[in-house]
């Protein structure tokens, strides 16, 4: 029995790493005592996506993950097989086969699956995303309907795409932004049906993505920019599971990781770091380290190379 049980822990705890590894930092319990899992990466130029089987575990991210997490995009959840229960920011989903939803990586959410479950989970860059939605609302944990003819689309290109080895980065980036394209009728929420705290957070956000790059960009600067008191500005962010101060380092950390995957070898850290707000190179580069695990130096030529 002991040797059962010492075997399920071991498999789970394999699972979670592997989930950690190619889908960001998650926390998961068990269930029961029938908990299944496996994970199957595939990459082809900026198509980055998972197949997750899974059975009786429940998997969320908390402000914790998220503040430890790599990157700021959305995941589209594709759901292929059984059926999960989604949350985020309050709004509960039931995923059934050909379901899709949108997840922001920057906000806590939760998944449980009490069957067998298979989900297909594709990493759409923040900017593509916004950029899509002409820079309007992004609609967050909608449930896009498997009867839906978009959905219908959706699913056979994202799933095409998960066969093709060979695509290029310009291609792999079209077939990304083909499928944004495609959910765009449902992910393009309506400003009216937001109230006024959500639209003050929202207009944060938008201040410290405009001006990252100022090195004087701080929670007082931010607040009295938009409008706010520096402790309202804490309690907007406190309601998401997000740290202000925090939030506005990862997301330059983000921009300078985004430039370093473009930039040639013969720019200097030091000056990509400036650019993005970080006046203190040293500074920039120890908290790079902590973000991403490898110094920026190192993380420009593992995209390089």
């Amino acid at each position: 029995m002991a040797t059962a049980y010492a075997q399920r822990a071991d498999s789970f705890d394999q699972w979670l790493t592997h989930i950690n590894q190619v889908c960001g930092n998650f926390r998961a319990k068990t269930l029961g005592g029938e908990f299944f899992g496996a994970v199957r990466e595939h990459k082809a130029g900026a198509i980055k996506l998972s197949f997750v089987d899974v059975a009786q575990a429940k998997l969320y991210r908390t402000g914790h993950e998220v503040e430890q997490s790599e990157g700021s995009h959305f995941y589209a959840a594709f759901q292929l097989h059984g059926q999960a229960n989604m949350e985020q920011e309050g709004k509960r989903l039931v995923m059934r086969p050909g379901d899709i939803t949108l997840i922001d990586a920057t906000l806590p959410s939760e998944f449980t699956y009490e069957h067998n479950s298979r989900q297909l989970s594709l990493i759409l860059p923040r900017r593509m995303v916004e950029q899509n939605m002409r820079f309007g609302r992004v609609q967050c944990a909608q449930k896009i309907s498997g009867s839906s003819p978009i959905a219908t689309l959706a699913n056979r290109l994202v799933l095409d795409a998960s066969q093709q080895e060979g695509l290029s980065l310009c291609e792999s980036e079209a077939t990304l932004d083909a499928i944004v394209s495609l959910l765009r009728p449902v992910i393009g929420g309506d400003e009216t049906d937001v109230d006024v705290h959500e639209r003050m957070f929202r207009k944060c956000i938008g201040f410290i993505d405009e001006y990252i790059c100022r090195d004087d960009l701080c929670p007082e600067l931010l607040a009295r920019e938009v409008g706010v008191s520096v402790r309202g500005l804490y309690r907007l962010f406190s309601k998401k599971g997000l740290v202000v101060a925090q939030y506005i380092k990862n997301r330059r950390l983000d921009f300078c990781a985004e430039s370093l995957r473009h930039s040639s070898a013969e720019q200097k850290l030091s000056a990509l770091g400036y650019a993005w707000g970080f006046s203190d190179s040293s500074y920039f580069s120890t908290a790079f380290k902590n973000r991403f695990g490898v110094s920026p130096g190192e993380y420009r030529k593992r995209y390089h190379h």
